[in-house]
């Protein structure tokens, strides 16, 4: 029988996990990007995202492009780890 750990709460979110599934994806993503494919609110996105920076999963570039602020995410190497230790922790709950 395997060991159950249990899983990253930060990442069993269904919008966080959601968020760091995108990130996966692609070098780096915009803010409006993740809110169109997450169809959430900018409001929700931008906690959210908040947290995932704060556990070190993300990291968040604030700029402008003119005169517009600009959001980028990217995920980080502790990010991937913890995405990839839940993805291996949830397979041995449904197995």
């Amino acid at each position: 029988m395997s060991e159950f750990k249990p899983l990253d709460p930060l990442l069993h979110s269904q919008l966080r996990l959601a968020i760091m599934s995108l990130l996966l994806s692609v070098d780096e993503a915009e803010f409006t990007f993740l809110k169109e494919k997450t169809e959430s609110t900018a409001g929700n996105l931008s906690v959210q995202l908040d947290k995932l920076e704060k556990a070190g999963y993300i990291e968040i570039e604030k700029s402008f492009r003119g005169k517009r602020p600009l959001t980028t995410c990217k995920i980080t190497k502790e990010g991937i780890a913890a995405f990839e230790a839940y993805v291996e922790n949830l397979k041995k709950y449904i197995q």
